[in-house]
């Protein structure tokens, strides 16, 4: 496995491992799926400060070459602004989305070192992992990557006839 910037090409396989997210479960608080153009956007936004990078199966045999079009997208992180006030400016969010068939292979902790590493050289001090409380594993591999339990944000969503909570975990680069 290995990470690269995520590239407009990407939309349709980020689309794969998202979407059924946004309509089966509570790890993203989207209600509506993404169509192909908000993907597209989401991935233009995330080109700057606020990067994201995807995960390549490298045992795939398409996968080696890099900026091929065929290379299998096994999951995406990004970093994005945690709040838009001037002073939060060195704080970032991040989001870490595995596909189905990938998760318990590694994919989350290579994303999420490897975000960490990009946050810390773009000059971010501080990462908050925003997290639906009962997404155990990625609570887990969140603290496993160094973040700290830093509150509980009780109902503060509402999915599938339920209320949520948020915990929220941080880490200081």
């Amino acid at each position: 496995m290995r990470t690269r910037p995520v590239e407009p090409a990407d939309a349709s396989a980020l689309l794969a491992i998202y979407n059924p997210e946004v309509i089966e479960t509570t790890v993203t608080f989207d209600l509506v799926e993404r169509t192909l153009g908000e993907q597209e956007d989401w991935i233009a936004r995330h080109q700057g400060a606020h990067r994201a990078i995807v995960a390549i199966d490298d045992e795939d045999p398409r996968a080696g070459h890099p900026g091929a079009r065929d290379e299998r997208v096994v999951g995406f992180a990004s970093f994005g602004p945690y709040r838009n006030r001037p002073a939060y400016a060195t704080t970032v969010e991040d989001s870490v989305y595995v596909a189905r068939s990938a998760r318990g292979l590694g994919v989350g902790r290579l994303l999420l070192d490897d975000l960490m590493t990009m946050a810390a050289g773009a000059g971010f001090h501080s990462v908050i992992g925003r997290i639906v409380g009962e997404n155990i594993p990625s609570i887990e591999l969140h603290r496993r990557c160094g973040f700290e339990l830093v509150g509980v944000e009780r109902e503060v969503g509402r999915k599938h006839g339920r209320w949520l909570d948020v915990v929220e975990l941080q880490r200081l680069l």
